[in-house]
């Protein structure tokens, strides 16, 4: 018998990712698909998203009440507002079901730092310390530990996309005192899709299309979210980030730079990538000198991260790419809910890319 899951904030892009990829779940069903707009409740997931009509015929959107959801389901995914997510994440959880929150709100081990940079308050502060970051590569030991408390359900921060592209290649390379930390500088470019179903006029075709601009510039929520990850104990640890907006739909390319002290060689960074993620599924470390591309991640679950080790300047420079609806939001949110139900980590999600 599958598992019954709920989404609440189905009705968004991220919610329209975990759909799709739930169709071809092998162990759960998408019970209710829940949006909490009242203005289509009762509207056929199908007629919102034509592409979901054959996956789902009958399933419509609703406002169910979150009793009957706890009831229900063993797992809800949260694709809502900051601060509303953990309001209603917060509810479910004190009913004993499993949370896995797309929001920021259960990211950030430090409360305030959080509020400070969603100029919000945390409406749940007493459950955030038993959350888990849901990057599973790096803390796949404390999300199994979740899964097999019986006094608990498990609770998830799911990273946010840029953050993920750009902590996968940093983590090991800082931990192992690779690069200097002091000068990181991050470029990063995101397909439209990173800004959710808006309609805003920035957002529109004829001011993407045949365009490309940076957005901001120094002030983007996800700086504190990378520096709270990759900090390793340095309160003075801080990197520069800078997001750009591509003419495309999905997809997130990070250039990555850092000094690096004389005495490292490029054997060296291709060693640390290996013993960090030389077994990892969902990682794809190349050769040096090799470059990924979008075309390599969309429509996948897996990033891939290439390097090149700049000996003139002493800059590592990485490219690091990955689908920010997938490996940046709803594919990781599964690889979660994967570990927490016991089944293989890979279950139901996309390995390769679409090239074509």
């Amino acid at each position: 018998m599958k598992t019954n899951i709920a989404i609440i904030g189905a009705n968004g892009y991220i919610g329209y990712q975990l759909l799709k990829l739930l169709a071809n779940h092998s162990e759960v069903e998408v019970k209710y698909a829940v949006d909490i707009r009242k203005d289509i409740a009762g509207t056929a997931v199908g007629l919102s998203y034509h592409s979901l009509a054959a996956a789902y015929p009958t399933l419509k959107y609703e406002d169910v009440p979150l009793d009957k959801i706890a009831k229900d389901c063993k797992i809800v995914f949260l694709a809502l507002p900051h601060a509303t997510a953990a309001d209603i994440g917060g509810k479910l959880y004190d009913m004993g079901v499993n949370v896995v929150d797309l929001s920021a709100d259960f990211r950030y081990d430090n409360i305030p730092l959080y509020e400070q940079t969603y100029n919000i308050k945390h409406p749940r502060k007493d459950i955030n310390p038993k959350a888990v970051y849901g990057l599973v590569e790096i803390y796949r030991d404390k999300i199994k530990a979740l899964a097999k408390d019986k006094k608990n359900p498990a609770l998830i921060g799911n990273p946010g996309c840029y953050t993920t592209s750009c902590i996968l290649p940093l983590y090991p390379l800082l931990k192992n005192k690779l690069i200097k930390a002091d000068t990181i500088t991050i470029d990063a470019k995101s397909g439209v899709s990173g800004a959710g179903r808006r309609s805003e006029v920035d957002f529109g075709f004829c001011e993407l299309d045949n365009n490309f601009k940076a957005y901001s510039v120094a002030v983007h929520r996800h700086s504190s979210e990378m520096e709270e990850k990759l900090s390793f104990g340095d309160k003075n640890f801080r990197l520069c980030f800078v997001p750009h907006l591509l003419p495309i739909k999905r997809g997130i390319l990070s250039t990555i730079y850092a000094d690096v002290s004389p005495e490292i060689t490029s054997a060296q960074i291709a060693d640390c990538f290996k013993k960090a993620y030389g077994n990892e599924r969902f990682v794809k470390v190349l050769s040096e000198g090799t470059y990924p591309s979008i075309t390599h991640v969309a429509n996948s679950n897996t990033c891939y991260i290439g390097y090149k080790l700049d000996t003139r300047t002493r800059k590592l420079i990485i490219i690091s790419c990955l689908d920010n609806l997938i490996k940046g939001a709803a594919g990781q949110a599964i690889q979660n809910m994967n570990i927490i139900l016991g089944i293989d980590e890979a279950t139901g999600l996309p390995v390769a890319g679409e090239h074509l």
